[in-house]
């Protein structure tokens, strides 16, 4: 089954692509959630002038990611948890955490954007890759310390 793409989807192809997918994953998970359109002369024609607006689209979503990673210079966050020997931390520190105390500091960045691999799970300091765009990574500076007991 062909498609064109009307999103970027990972490990398949970028917005306007038309991309040939099996059927059931394009009846089934790429059609239902507007994800793609199929295929077909007319929507090839639709989909030229969707890539025209998507290149300016594209542009200014890159010039304002590059504007937010300069921001983003210098910046870290710290987080205070409670651990036990060898300086594991009962719980663990998520991108949903880290994206948190994001916006406590008045950054709106999605958890999904935090290239966080598996939760943090020791004290220390880490950088963290946040991709802000396709082509736009920044990276975050953060500080895990021990919470202080009574």
């Amino acid at each position: 089954m062909e498609v064109i793409l009307k999103e970027d989807v990972a490990k398949l192809g970028s917005r306007g692509d038309v991309v040939k997918v099996a059927e059931g994953y394009g009846r089934n998970f790429l059609l239902p959630r507007k994800l793609a359109i199929e295929a077909t002369g007319g929507n090839k024609k639709v989909i030229e002038q969707m890539k025209a607006a998507s290149v300016r689209r594209s542009a200014k979503e890159k010039a304002q990611a590059e504007e937010l990673s300069k921001q983003f210079d210098g910046l870290s966050v710290s987080f205070q948890r409670k651990s036990g020997e060898h300086d594991q931390l009962f719980g663990s520190v998520t991108s949903g955490d880290i994206a948190e105390a994001l916006e406590k500091k008045s950054f709106n960045v999605d958890r999904r954007k935090i290239q966080l691999h598996e939760p943090l799970r020791t004290l220390g300091e880490f950088t963290i890759p946040i991709k802000l765009h396709k082509d736009v990574t920044t990276h975050l500076k953060v500080v895990i310390e021990k919470e202080a007991t009574e």
